[in-house]
């Protein structure tokens, strides 16, 4: 039986499974990504987990059509890798060459985001959709897109940074990237809660956040707020935590019209860990605001069915080379 090898490569998590053309998986592997011993460590790592995955599942090496990856960037499409990350001190961590010279066989290395956009394209919502963007929400925020069954990629692989279009003029939070009032600095998971803080801040309601559900859930401390105590206070029904994620899906439904008035499509699905275990809090929000701001025609705006295994669903696309087909 043919399979190809998914590689969701993340700079916390390494997941790996082998799965057929038509999307069945048939076995997984999950690691923390070896990020700390040298630059090689990272390929090294997910050749011993393709090697273990095989040998478990009982596949055959001469059965494998190809490897897929979706990895965390910036990526170098030429010398197929990850260029100067921002979380581990490499100027370059090699991909497509260390797992083609060990298994003989195409591989494919992708953003993340865009291995998601193509999952979504050929396993998920997308199949019969020509232009569709996928969003993720979650420690951070970016995109994939396809216009006219184009896959967009941009010249260095990295196109849709779109966690970093401006939605606040005044600058008053710094993304991780250094600069000011990007989408990202405010409704990432990483960043919801300096959000949280500025609203509790500038709208004076510090007597509002002790009587809340979040001063328990933060240790009695402004510090101490998460984004997940956040939504878990909306759904007690905690007015604070209300007021704090309606803004957050203010703002959300801001970028998601952004992405419709640049990319025009057919389709929005968003997902990442914020958006798969907050569906009604994010999904709501953007659908009652972001007609607000659209000038092109609405879009359909969905979470994607394939969760948390969107990027897996995109590698094993890659693997099988679907992306190459026309679509």
């Amino acid at each position: 039986m043919e399979y190809g090898i998914a590689v969701d490569l993340g700079a916390t998590n390494i997941r790996v499974a082998a799965g057929t053309a038509k999307g069945g998986f048939i076995a997984r592997a999950y690691a923390r990504t070896n990020l700390f011993e040298g630059a090689e460590a990272i390929s090294l790592q997910v050749i011993s987990m393709i090697w273990r995955l095989q040998d478990e599942a009982g596949l055959a090496l001469k059965d494998m059509v190809g490897i897929g990856v979706g990895a965390f960037g910036p990526q170098d499409p030429v010398r197929g890798g990850i260029v100067k990350p921002a979380n581990a001190p490499y100027e370059f961590i090699p991909i497509r060459k260390p797992l083609e010279d060990a298994f003989k066989v195409p591989v494919e290395v992708y953003n993340d985001c865009v291995a998601s956009v193509i999952g979504e394209k050929f396993y998920g919502l997308g199949k019969s959709v020509d232009n569709i963007v996928y969003i993720t929400i979650s420690t951070g925020i970016g995109a994939g897109v396809y216009v006219d069954r184009r896959l967009l990629l941009g010249k260095d692989g990295n196109a849709h940074e779109i966690g970093h279009i401006v939605v606040d003029y005044e600058g008053r939070l710094i993304c991780g990237c250094g600069k000011r009032g990007h989408w990202e600095a405010y409704c990432s998971g990483r960043n919801i809660p300096n959000f949280a803080r500025l609203i509790i801040e500038t709208q004076k309601r510090f007597e509002d956040f002790k009587k809340s559900y979040l001063w328990r859930a933060s240790n009695n401390s402004l510090n101490g707020i998460t984004a997940k105590s956040i939504y878990d206070g909306a759904k007690m029904g905690d007015k604070l935590c209300i007021d704090i994620v309606e803004n957050i899906g203010a703002l959300n439904a801001m970028g998601v019209a952004s992405a419709i008035n640049v990319y025009d499509p057919d389709l929005i699905t968003l997902g990442g860990a914020v958006t798969l275990n907050n569906v009604e809090q994010v999904l709501n929000p953007i659908k009652q605001h972001f007609k607000e701001y659209i000038v092109n025609r609405e879009a359909e705006i969905a979470v994607t069915p394939l969760g948390d295994d969107i990027g897996l669903y995109g590698a094993l696309a890659l693997a099988f080379r679907l992306h190459k087909d026309k679509v």
